[in-house]
């Protein structure tokens, strides 16, 4: 049985997303990942806050988004997160498709990584933290 390390969320933009040409800003696409993410690490029960407890933040070191289509004003999204490192960074990776038709429009990758919040110092393997709450600890 493999793990699953994934969630996924709908949603549809809000009116103020939309550019002067009347479909979703690029830039708004970082937010619609932002709310996947912590959906997905809500379901872990490490989402932002939990991190700080257990004495780490997780800057995001790297993003990418590959454009493919356009989302509109009142589309149905579906965006789909999934946790696919976890021994020295956590990267995450993002499906955003539409939720009606299934087409994609755009998929992205953000890393992660563990930064001591006492030293401010990174740490070059994830936390076991992390792994105990992803259930895949050695």
């Amino acid at each position: 049985m493999s793990l699953d390390l994934s969630h996924t969320i709908e949603l549809e933009p809000a009116f103020h997303d939309l550019d002067p040409m009347d479909i979703v800003w690029h830039g708004h696409y970082v937010k619609y990942l932002e709310l996947a993410r912590c959906a997905l690490l809500s379901r872990f029960g490490y989402d932002y806050p939990q991190m700080r407890d257990s004495g780490y933040a997780w800057p995001i070191v790297d993003m990418r988004l590959k454009y493919v289509g356009m989302v509109s004003y009142g589309q149905r999204i579906r965006i789909r997160a999934e946790i696919t490192e976890w021994e020295n960074r956590l990267r995450i990776d993002y499906l955003i498709s539409d939720a009606v038709s299934g087409r994609r429009l755009n998929k992205a990758y953000t890393i992660q990584v563990a930064v001591s919040i006492e030293t401010r110092q990174m740490e070059y393997v994830c936390p076991p933290v992390l792994w105990q709450r992803l259930g895949v600890a050695p």
